[in-house]
């Protein structure tokens, strides 16, 4: 019996392998190919070889620039987002104050809510002060998502974290910063990693905010696979492979912090 669920449980997870990893190989295989090898035949193994649209994509400044763009925007709102969120995760786990509850769900709720309800107050914000089609404007936009996000998975972390730790080090002399560097955030880098990794992954797959915000000098390659529609028609072997170029800082990320992942699904915060 338990020999037959075995190999009904491992026959499922091939199936599902096969069934995740298909999308992906199959745009790997497209990106070694060319487009009218695309629309002509149906192949698991690209006919004819070639590099051209990887190479297409290093030296056009309309893709590169694309994939600049968006690690510059990424980088600095993940970073903007740890620091307000590690005080404010702190304050919600160590201190009660009048409507502390009500102010974490507010939070929460501004991450619950589809992007497209800010477009409008946000361009019309950005137009005035100046902020489009800028870095640190479309950073500015995402932390309304990432820094409850990034709340909501550290308080969780803090709250498991005991509070003899805060009084022994404030007894044995500890400011609060010297504290909160030196003891308390290697207790929660776990916390920290996981919170970065969505962070990061919500800025980097984030289309309507990126593409609404941006028209030239900040557009990030999420919007610029979006416009590879010419006369000729559709690039689908360019779209390829800017699609696994896309997917590799993604996977950088998770391979650093794929164990502080596995911790925050153990802790429930995940």
């Amino acid at each position: 019996m338990n020999e037959d669920r075995f190999q009904k449980r491992t026959l499922f997870m091939v199936l599902y392998l096969i069934f995740a990893l298909l999308p992906i190989y199959w745009m790997i295989n497209m990106s070694f190919k060319t487009n009218e090898e695309i629309l002509s035949s149906f192949s698991f193994l690209p006919q004819t070889f070639t590099w051209d649209n990887y190479r297409r994509i290093f030296t056009d400044e309309s893709w590169y620039s694309g994939y600049i763009n968006s690690l510059i925007y990424v980088v600095i709102n993940t970073v903007i987002s740890l620091c307000v969120a590690l005080p404010a995760a702190y304050a919600f786990s160590r201190y009660s104050f009048l409507g502390d509850k009500h102010v974490f769900f507010w939070l929460l709720t501004n991450r619950m809510t589809p992007p497209a309800v800010f477009l409008l107050p946000f361009f019309q914000l950005y137009s005035t002060v100046g902020l489009m089609d800028t870095h640190i404007g479309v950073a500015l936009a995402h932390l309304l998502f990432n820094v409850p996000l990034a709340v909501w998975i550290l308080e969780g972390f803090m709250s498991g974290i005991p509070r003899e730790i805060d009084e022994t080090a404030y007894i044995d002399g500890y400011s609060f910063p010297r504290f909160f560097l030196a003891i308390f955030l290697p207790l929660i880098k776990a916390g920290v990693g996981v919170a970065a990794f969505f962070c990061f992954m919500f800025s980097w797959v984030e289309l309507l905010l990126a593409r609404t915000l941006t028209s030239v000098n900040a557009k990030p390659i999420v919007a610029t696979m979006t416009r590879t529609v010419s006369a000729s028609g559709m690039d689908w072997a360019t779209l390829a492979a800017a699609g696994v170029l896309t997917i590799v800082p993604g996977a950088i990320v998770i391979w650093f912090v794929r164990h502080y992942i596995a911790k925050g699904f153990a802790m429930g915060r995940v």
